[in-house]
């Protein structure tokens, strides 16, 4: 059984920043991906970035290149997403989650359902 813990969300201001951490627990295998979802009020939950374990590949969702990165800390089991840039439309729950396995495309590891493990959200709020 893994368990997820996410933090560092908050209220902040259009253009400020803000670091999300995850810390992974449970795992025996380092074949996996984790990755980082949001969800805003009346919407889909929806890929924003994540991260391979084992060989730290990295893919973002196109809304957020340039502004986010995901990067992890194998010695403490943590994956952090540092947030800059930050838009109103940023303002959403942001779950980690953990899937399996990671051999399959990108497009596989966006989708929610293929990942069996998540956190349980942290609040990021950005006023204008």
């Amino acid at each position: 059984q893994v368990q997820l813990v996410d933090s560092g969300g908050g209220l902040v201001q259009a253009g400020g920043s803000l670091r999300l951490s995850c810390a992974a627990s449970g795992r025996t295998s380092t074949r996996y991906v984790l990755g980082w979802f949001r969800q805003a009020p009346g919407k889909e939950r929806e890929f924003v970035a994540g991260i391979t374990w084992r060989v730290g590949t990295i893919h973002y969702a196109d809304s957020v290149k340039g502004r986010f990165t995901i990067y992890r800390d194998n010695a403490k089991n943590t994956v952090y997403l540092t947030m800059g840039t930050l838009k109103p439309e940023d303002t959403a729950v942001y779950y980690c989650a953990a899937a399996d396995g990671d051999t399959r495309s990108w497009a596989y590891y966006t989708d929610t359902d293929v990942y069996d493990y998540w956190g349980q959200g942290t609040q990021v709020t950005v006023s204008s």
